[in-house]
């Protein structure tokens, strides 16, 4: 698996817009400043509407309203951060996808997108029978926690991405973290 995460990221990186992207003066930095901006647009969004659940945040107005209210500007945040984090992965391919840590980002973003499914199911399943009490019932505000959980660590990991602390280099050979950091054959790849 390894080997054709490997191949995969060779082959974007041999690609001239990859090589533009990255060496760009400017480009890249504008790339990686609007990710974190669409970031923090998308995840207030998505706080205030958990913290809203859980009862914390605006418990007197109807969790409806906030939702319809907040999901529009957090669904453009969440689009605009989403082609950002593929430009970002784009422009160094080899080096990120054997950072142990967007590894970990991924699997985080899968479960956050499942716990989102459901939360929005939950919640649009039973919204009239509470939605004007100050806290959801246990199963939506369970999703909230999640979230709240899951986006936090996804935005730590997205930051230990610039650091590779599991180099393969510095680990033993067949050693986990070889194995979660892409190592191949023992080797640095990039």
């Amino acid at each position: 698996m390894n080997q054709f995460i490997f191949d995969i990221a060779v082959m974007l990186d041999n690609t001239q817009w990859s090589t533009l992207l990255h060496e760009s003066y400017y480009m890249y930095n504008w790339v990686e400043s609007t990710h974190v901006l669409t970031l923090v647009l998308c995840l207030g969004m998505l706080f205030l509407i958990d913290l809203r659940m859980l009862g914390y945040a605006f418990p007197g107005v109807p969790a409806s309203s906030i939702a319809d209210r907040l999901n529009m500007p957090m669904l453009i945040g969440f689009i605009v951060m989403f082609i950002t984090g593929i430009l970002l992965f784009y422009a160094v391919p080899v080096r990120t996808s054997q950072s142990v840590w967007f590894r970990f980002k991924m699997v985080l973003l899968v479960a956050a997108a499942v716990n989102a499914f459901m939360f929005h199911k939950r919640m649009n399943e039973s919204v009239s029978t509470w939605d004007n009490d100050a806290k959801a019932p246990s199963a939506v505000r369970m999703g909230a926690i999640l979230s709240l959980t899951f986006w936090s660590i996804i935005v730590i990991f997205g930051r230990f991405i610039a650091y590779d602390w599991f180099d393969c280099e510095y680990t033993d050979a067949g050693s986990l973290s070889q194995l979660l950091s892409g190592c191949i054959n023992g080797q640095a790849q990039f």
